[in-house]
């Protein structure tokens, strides 16, 4: 309980809990622009494997 206290209520605390959440916040950032790119690849790749068939 002392270890939460310490996290809501000094500044390293809240220093500590404001890097924690920018860790969480960039995660799933970076996981939604990685997928959100491989996936116009795919779809790029996709498109000009079909337009070469043709």
């Amino acid at each position: 309980m002392k270890a939460w206290s310490d996290l809501v209520t000094t500044d390293y605390g809240l220093m500590s809990l404001a890097v924690i959440l920018f860790i969480v916040f960039m995660s799933v950032w970076f996981a939604r622009f990685f997928k959100r790119h491989m996936d116009e690849d795919a779809a790029k790749a996709e498109s000009t494997d079909q337009s070469a068939t043709k």
